[in-house]
């Protein structure tokens, strides 16, 4: 019996941080696999979740439970049947609704194989000022189907950041648990709880406009060609990814500004440079970086914002910050 967790949360709330925590803490004597997709096309997460010690398949290019969830159930089945994990986490994009995919992992076929524990909601409570974010109705739905409520990035609260949460919590918290934490540092014991009794979460109609056709793999280059971009637009956000060969190597502090100053929400990538490898993760003001001795197999970098913008002016910049 695989033991299934959905984490989940709005774009920059801390997914991809609070589950490479949690893969630190992984049991030695436990099997996990992750089950993660992403708004755009290129996979960053993978590369980033790559070698943490658990199986890893990525289904990128938007909402994972879009199209009857097809997509979701192949790459659950396979990793069921080829990969039998005792744990298995799933990180839905941070623009996806939740309810086709719990409603999926709760049907009859697959109670003999898997158990739905806890659905984990990231929330940074900053985002509760903004009223863009607050009106979007995959923020809001996301919350209504979590079993636990994990308040992040709280280093990075104000006092009125605080006082919001409050009052969010007066009023819709409910049954549920609230926890708080700071750099996705939350307790793992959390994945063994029960999930409570299903929610009333909305449907909702997803509409995802992409430069090629759904698969189960993120972009790859084909030929002899050096990079390679594509765009996806979808619950009013668009995006713009690239992907560079393994021989490409970036200037590391052009590269860091270039993503710091890029005038888009958010901004994650894996990039080689001349010092080894270079994590890269932005939301609004907050800037991550972390350098690595290992070496990605190539380059990829993923912009996403809530209107369209000149991609190709960022694009030529981007190109210019290139040593080879």
């Amino acid at each position: 019996m695989t033991r299934v967790n959905v984490i989940t949360g709005f774009l920059g709330s801390g997914k991809t941080t609070t589950l490479l925590h949690l893969l630190a803490h992984k049991p030695a004597n436990e099997n996990w696999a992750i089950l993660v997709n992403e708004f755009g096309e290129v996979g960053i997460d993978g590369a980033l979740l790559a070698d943490r010690g658990a199986t890893l398949k990525e289904i990128p290019g938007g909402c994972m439970c879009c199209v009857n969830g097809l997509p979701l159930q192949v790459g659950l089945n396979m990793l069921l049947k080829q990969n039998k994990p005792d744990r298995l986490i799933i990180e839905p994009t941070g623009l996806g609704h939740p309810k086709q995919l719990l409603d999926m992992l709760r049907a009859a076929v697959y109670q003999p194989w898997i158990q739905v524990d806890a659905t984990i909601t990231l929330l940074d409570p900053r985002q509760l000022a903004d009223a863009r974010v607050v009106e979007n109705e995959n923020f809001r739905d996301q919350l209504t189907a979590a079993d636990i409520i994990v308040a992040n990035k709280s280093d990075r609260w104000s006092e009125e950041d605080r006082q919001r949460l409050q009052q969010w919590q007066q009023h819709n918290l409910g049954d549920r648990q609230l926890v708080e934490s700071a750099w996705g540092n939350v307790d793992p014991a959390l994945l063994c709880q029960s999930a409570l009794a299903d929610r009333a979460v909305p449907e909702a109609a997803h509409h995802h406009h992409t430069s090629r056709p759904k698969g189960l793999a993120a972009l790859k280059l084909e030929g002899s060609a050096r990079w390679r971009r594509a765009l996806n637009e979808g619950q009013g956000y668009a995006s713009c990814g690239w992907i560079f060969d393994g021989d490409t190597v970036f200037d590391a502090i052009p590269a860091l500004e270039w993503a710091r100053l890029a005038p888009v929400d958010r901004v994650k990538g894996v990039l080689r440079t001349p010092d080894g490898l270079v994590n890269i993760n932005r939301q609004g003001d907050d800037f991550f970086m972390e350098t690595r001795t290992t070496t990605p197999p190539d380059s990829r970098i993923e912009l996403i914002h809530h209107q369209p913008v000149d991609w190709n002016v960022l694009q030529t910049t981007l190109l210019r910050i290139r040593l080879n």
